[in-house]
């Protein structure tokens, strides 16, 4: 993911063989509001997060041409900011008096949707400025002009500045709108260039990937297969990894029981879409032991074009969309599953993708696998996202998201952080876990997903550097720009939450799965075989692009469970479970003090066939970066994973 602001790329968050993909975007500074540029009179309301970090004097190459062209995205405040959040709030708590009175579409356009008069005024506010308003919906108008028209607009002189060897355009200062808008706008996108996006439009997506395997020998379940000869770890042999967990085997591990989803909606959003995913989905069910689909179970909804290809590596997404589909199907068989793919993985079309769940209230949870540094994250998307997932809480939809795959990302960018929109306050996000599921489907143990690789040496006789590097962790950490939010507090241990110093602030995750891909999940795709031909195919992927749809399959049996009545916003709720049997409390050495765990894995060479050789390695489980994982409330598995009582707690 490279980006900028509110056009950054968004990554897949966790599609992993052994570790995982980096997250990108561009970070803000706060400025002071610019001079009135425009002439307008009454003051000016600032629009914070305009002005990114990276346009600083050193790196200023001077004034943007006049005609340098700029398309942005005015986002729309509604008729009653301050209410949809209070209200978000209220009906999501269990202890408030409104918990559950969720309103519908309509009801949430009349009472905080931008007015008629609102839109008029913005409209009139950019068009006098010299902009061309080239869409217009309830959420946000589009427009196009020159940077001249611009800087009319929004009080603020554009500048080119030198990034990462290149030059962009951005604001001098924070953008702003006129005071007399102050309560219609929002914030504004898209006055920053960094980088240049490719203009390319087009209805064709690419062939899927080259094909991916995984070599043998496997275990069938933890455990169930050891090699005598090969080195020990940690005073006894470790077993080859599995296979790759089935249905079966997570419903049993997170205590599904008779509860299957029945009623229950869930929708993925992911960019692009994956061409063979319904023909995918269905073999790979008929062939692991699932139910088959429904007719109609599976659906999609589309973009009418795709943009951004090859930025985005478009192909690389139909894995995503597999895994979470069949990720939720095996968990939820009985759930519908609507897929809804963005134009790209910039954030305005995944903003757009998820606004077509909340605005047609698609489905009842929403799993998101894709993610980004909190450092690129810019306080005006933030307030877009924040905005839907508020909507979308009132309407009784939940928000699921992975909590990226990097650990304390210390190891990617030299900073400690989480990711967004993970670090939202009104999404659930979701951390990994390696899995132990044993014979017969016993839940055996969890630790929090954290790999260290040490390669079997030439003689066979040790792990070299044992216990190797990191390899790839759950991520998790404390926000520096999120404020604790009120179901945190009592929960997060003051140690974490105050991690940065000053105030608390908002500690991820809130909740954990199966992410570990040495531990983690059989997936089914058509890809692009060695000969050029497509074939189905499966291998075992992990990360916490898998640990999101499992929980959100696991919510919809628990939705379920409570007779279909929405659970929503599920962060209250989780919290309020903190502590009870209700979840497994997941810890780094769930067998004692000091007794660590492995797995043995075994890899192609070139990833598809023994032509080229195989590898032999050691991965040491629960050794997630500088976070660790231990009894109570932890930065890698917040409270838990689901336990065998968590879905029946969701009982009236």
């Amino acid at each position: 993911m490279r980006s900028s602001r509110t056009r950054s790329l968004r990554a897949r968050a966790g599609l992993a063989w052994a570790a995982t993909l980096p997250l990108v975007a561009g970070a803000l500074a706060l400025g002071a509001p610019a001079a009135d540029a425009a002439g307008h009179d009454g003051g000016r309301h600032a629009l914070q997060g305009t002005k990114p970090l990276w346009a600083t004097a050193q790196a200023d190459q001077g004034a943007t041409a006049a005609s340098a062209a700029v398309t942005a995205r005015v986002y729309l405040a509604g008729r009653d900011a301050k209410g949809l959040a209070a209200y978000a709030r209220a009906v999501s708590d269990p202890h408030s008096a409104a918990y559950g009175k969720y309103l519908s579409p309509a009801q949430v356009r009349s009472r905080y949707g931008a007015t008629h008069d609102q839109i008029a005024k913005v409209t009139d506010w950019l068009k006098k400025s010299g902009l061309v308003v080239t869409g217009t919906t309830q959420r946000y108008l589009t427009v196009k002009g020159d940077a001249a028209a611009a800087e009319r607009a929004f009080a603020t002189d554009l500048h080119n500045y030198r990034k990462s060897g290149h030059t962009y355009h951005a604001p001098s200062t924070t953008a702003s709108a006129p005071a007399s808008l102050a309560d219609a706008v929002l914030t504004v996108t898209g006055l920053d260039n960094a980088p240049r996006l490719a203009k390319h439009h087009s209805s064709e997506l690419p062939p899927p990937e080259g094909v991916f395997r995984n070599s043998g020998p496997f275990s069938s379940y933890y455990g169930s297969k050891t090699d005598e000869k090969l080195p020990s770890a940690y005073g006894s042999k470790a077993p080859y990894a599995i296979k790759g967990y089935t249905g079966s085997q997570l419903r049993a591990a997170y205590g599904a029981k008779k509860w299957t989803g029945k009623g229950v909606t869930v929708a993925i959003t992911d960019a692009y879409a994956a061409p063979t995913i319904a023909q995918d989905a269905d073999k790979y069910a008929a062939r692991n032991g699932d139910p088959r689909y429904r007719r109609g179970q599976l659906s999609q909804v589309l973009p009418k074009d795709y943009s951004h290809i090859e930025e985005c590596g478009a192909a690389g997404w139909y894995g995503e969309e597999t895994l979470d589909v069949e990720a939720v199907h095996a968990v939820a068989p009985d759930a519908d599953i609507v897929y809804v793919g963005g134009a790209s993985c910039m954030d305005d079309d995944l903003i757009d993708s998820l606004g077509k769940v909340v605005d047609g209230h698609l489905a009842d949870m929403v799993s998101n696998s894709w993610g980004d540094l909190e450092a690129n994250e810019t306080p005006d998307a933030a307030a877009a996202y924040d905005q839907l997932f508020q909507q979308g809480a009132v309407q009784g939809i939940g928000f699921y998201f992975s909590s990226g795959d990097d650990g304390d990302e210390v190891a990617k960018t030299g900073v400690k952080q989480v990711d967004s929109p993970a670090n939202s306050p009104w999404v659930t996000a979701v951390g990994g876990t390696s899995l132990a599921v044993g014979k017969h489907d016993a839940y055996q143990w969890e630790t929090g997903w954290g790999t260290q690789k040490a390669l079997l040496s030439k003689d066979g006789n040790d792990w070299t550097g044992f216990p190797g590097t990191f390899n790839g962790g759950a991520g998790g950490g404390t926000s520096k720009s999120v404020a604790q939010p009120f179901y945190q507090r009592g929960v997060v241990p003051d140690g974490l939450a105050k991690a940065n110093g000053g105030g608390a602030m908002r500690t991820v995750p809130d909740i954990s799965a199966v992410a570990d891909p040495n531990t983690g999940f059989l997936v089914g795709q058509t890809q692009t075989l060695p000969d050029g031909k497509l074939g189905y195919d499966e291998y075992r992927i992990g990360g916490t692009s898998l640990a999101a749809p499992v929980i959100a399959g696991v919510q919809a049996l628990a939705q379920q469970a409570r007779h279909g009545v929405a659970i929503g916003f599920a962060n209250p709720a989780i919290y309020q479970r903190y502590g009870t049997p209700a979840y497994h409390d997941v810890t780094d050495h769930p067998l004692g003090a000091g007794r660590d765990l492995a797995v043995v894995r075994v890899d192609y060479v070139n990833g598809v066939d023994g032509s080229k050789g195989t590898t032999t390695s050691l991965r040491s489980l629960g050794k997630d970066s500088s976070l660790r994982a231990g009894v109570g409330y932890d930065d890698v598995t917040g409270v838990g994973s689901p336990g065998a009582g968590y879905v029946s707690s969701y009982r009236p």
